[in-house]
């Protein structure tokens, strides 16, 4: 069965309430890597109680919807479907313990072609829900890999940012651990095999299990947090980027930061070991 377009278009989201605490905001940050040097004020205020602050990318795991594209309603081959971008607006600091309301929605459906595949572009919103107040704002897109050709419009495709073809001006890279998939799991709510299941990676196409794009996304927004930011959370306003290839867990993923203008850089992440750029396009912008 094709793309349902009129069908994923207005697919029928219901709005989230979730509360979360300190454990989970401690998940989180374990889950991206923070922890592995555990007597660094820099990293140990983000996974110790006493003090606690919340990482901005925990927004992404915050009002997630489920694993909806899996309805055969929506005509998509889920086992096909990868994340091809992320961004993330910040309207105030996320705190390190809340309720949030969340609403998601599909904004468009760009048809690639036959054999290129397509864009489901959604927006997700996250309010306060004691006092209404924005919190976040993200936009996703899925790559649909195996659903060009059904039949939608060709356009418009949101077009990336460039990063400068120049040495960088920073330059920080983070291993990740080889069980990063298995905990990043628990704090993210995305339980799709391909992140724990050999068989289920290999019949996708992959080696092996591979790390959720939102980890690498989280392992970035710790880099450009340090690089940027001087480690405030507070001061992180825009996180956008491409995802461009897999990353395994294991991996070191080495952040180049580009410093555009104040409050404004360019990003992209590389796995050295394997020559790969795994992020590419990123925008960031901050508190200068």
């Amino acid at each position: 069965m094709a793309l349902q377009y009129d069908a994923l278009l207005a697919w029928p989201f219901e709005e989230i309430d979730q509360a979360y605490d300190e454990e989970d905001t401690i998940l989180y940050a374990l889950g991206i890597g923070l922890g592995d040097a555990p007597t660094d004020p820099r990293q140990l205020r983000f996974v110790y109680e006493d003090g606690l602050a919340a990482l901005p990318t925990m927004a992404v795991v915050l009002g997630y919807p489920g694993p909806y594209l899996r309805d055969p309603a929506t005509g998509v081959d889920w086992q096909q479907m990868v994340h091809g971008e992320q961004g993330l607006e910040l309207h105030r600091p996320l705190a390190a313990t809340g309720r949030v309301v969340s609403t998601n929605r599909v904004d468009a459906i760009v048809d690639k072609g036959p054999g290129r595949g397509a864009l489901v572009y959604t927006t997700r919103e996250h309010r306060d829900a004691t006092t209404g107040e924005p919190i976040a704002t993200l936009t996703a897109t899925a790559f649909c890999r195996a659903e060009g050709g059904f039949g939608g419009p060709s356009g418009p495709v949101r077009a990336p940012h460039a990063v400068p073809e120049c040495e960088p001006d920073q330059v920080v890279a983070r291993p990740t651990l080889p069980q990063a998939a298995l905990i990043y799991r628990l704090s993210s709510g995305d339980h799709n095999p391909l992140h724990a299941d050999p068989a289920f990676a290999a019949a996708a196409g992959f080696e092996r299990p591979v790390l959720h794009g939102l980890c690498t996304y989280g392992v970035a927004g710790y880099a450009i947090l340090g690089a940027l930011c001087a480690y405030d959370p507070g001061a992180l306003r825009r996180l956008d980027c491409r995802f461009s290839a897999p990353v395994f867990p294991g991996d070191t993923i080495t952040t180049l930061i580009w410093r555009e203008s104040p409050g404004r850089a360019a990003f992209r992440c590389i796995v050295e070991e394997r020559g790969a750029v795994v992020i590419d396009n990123g925008y960031v912008e901050h508190e200068a």
